[in-house]
């Protein structure tokens, strides 16, 4: 296998893919890369889950940002997940809008792209399709998965769906389902862009796209990966390039400058739709639901061991929702590892620079 380091692949896999919802796809496609060389019995490989705005570029070059892997911090040579020794897949997950069929990409019935006709999506929808590439790679097998945030739950999820999948489960600042308050914010996301005039019920041009209403979504939802204490820290009242208010609704303060930017730069990489199907399929999310709400339940069946990671800032997928998983694991007689660690970054912690929770994770790997 080609072991350069970032391989970026496509596939078509024929033939129905079933969904959760009712919904049937005609064929799936699956964008991926991957990192270091598969050995001889396939026992090697780390399956690494993207979050919400994530994309299969981990640890190379965005393709159209340019910027660097979005988790560069542990994955890469001389890191926790490192080539040399692990065989590294991430893929985009199903809806997304890098490559792997979703709602920008076009219907083969007809040769028009699904807009809104796209079924909709669950988690577990997600990682079947996940399944379906590692059979394709002949990896019957992983030693790992690992994820943050959507990530996490997906990676839950393969080891509630398909237990003989996976060796070893890495949860970062993740949760078993979602909450009424991570549900609420999804909704003034979408409202926001389904207010937007250009969004057109879905229909908009690749080159016309409902740009504002994206926008505001990706700053309503950027606030819940920050904490109070980071967003003082970094910027506090301070003003943005002047020396008093304006007394106007120019961008007067710093961090409203820095939420405008994440704004714009999000609409440059990501489909209006995408977001759309993708928090859908996270506020439908909860592990416990098809096991009459026990999450212990759930958990009867597996065959991996756990990692679970929680850190004090984060109000979005609070240290409470981690060790109600460890909980409900522990009652499932399933070995579990759990850390919480002190950071002020809120959610988006597992992001930056961490060398805790490196260490956790390298330890737990290499045991």
């Amino acid at each position: 296998m080609d072991t350069r380091f970032g391989l970026e692949r496509c596939i078509t896999l024929p033939g129905d893919f079933p969904l959760a919802g009712g919904g049937v796809l005609p064929e799936l496609d699956i964008a991926y890369e991957t990192y270091g060389t598969l050995n001889a019995n396939a026992t090697n490989a780390i399956l690494v889950c993207h979050a919400l705005t994530g994309d299969q570029y981990v640890a190379s070059s965005h393709p159209t940002t340019g910027k660097a892997g979005w988790w560069t911090r542990l994955v890469g040579p001389g890191k926790p997940v490192d080539p040399e020794h692990w065989f590294v897949i991430c893929a985009n997950v199903l809806g997304g809008c890098m490559g792997s069929t979703g709602p920008s990409s076009v219907d083969p019935r007809d040769g028009l792209p699904f807009g809104m006709r796209f079924p909709v999506i669950t988690v577990p929808d997600m990682v079947a399709a996940q399944v379906r590439l590692l059979d394709h790679l002949g990896i019957g097998t992983l030693a790992a998965v690992i994820g943050g945030s959507m990530g996490g739950m997906q990676a839950l999820t393969l080891a509630v769906y398909h237990p003989t999948r996976v060796k070893k489960v890495v949860a970062i600042a993740a949760a078993a389902r979602h909450s009424a308050q991570n549900i609420a914010f999804h909704e003034v996301g979408r409202q926001a862009i389904m207010a937007d005039p250009m969004w057109a019920g879905g229909a908009y041009a690749a080159d016309k796209p409902p740009a504002a209403g994206l926008a505001v979504a990706r700053m309503a939802a950027h606030i819940t990966y920050l904490s109070e204490e980071g967003l003082t820290e970094k910027f506090g009242r301070r003003l943005q390039d002047r020396d008093a208010v304006s007394f106007g609704f120019d961008a007067d303060f710093q961090v409203e400058s820095y939420l405008r930017h994440q704004g714009l730069s999000f609409v440059e990489r990501f489909d209006a739709n995408s977001y759309l199907y993708i928090t859908r399929a996270m506020d439908y999310f909860d592990l416990a639901q098809a096991h009459d709400g026990s999450l212990a339940r759930a958990f009867a069946a597996t065959q991996s061991r756990f990692c679970l990671v929680s850190f004090t800032s984060d109000w979005l997928y609070p240290t409470a929702e981690s060790r109600r998983i460890v909980r409900a694991l522990n009652a499932a007689g399933a070995p579990v590892s759990f850390v919480e660690l002190e950071s002020p970054f809120g959610h988006d912690a597992f992001l930056l620079d961490a060398p805790e929770m490196n260490r956790v994770i390298n330890g737990f790997l290499t045991a």
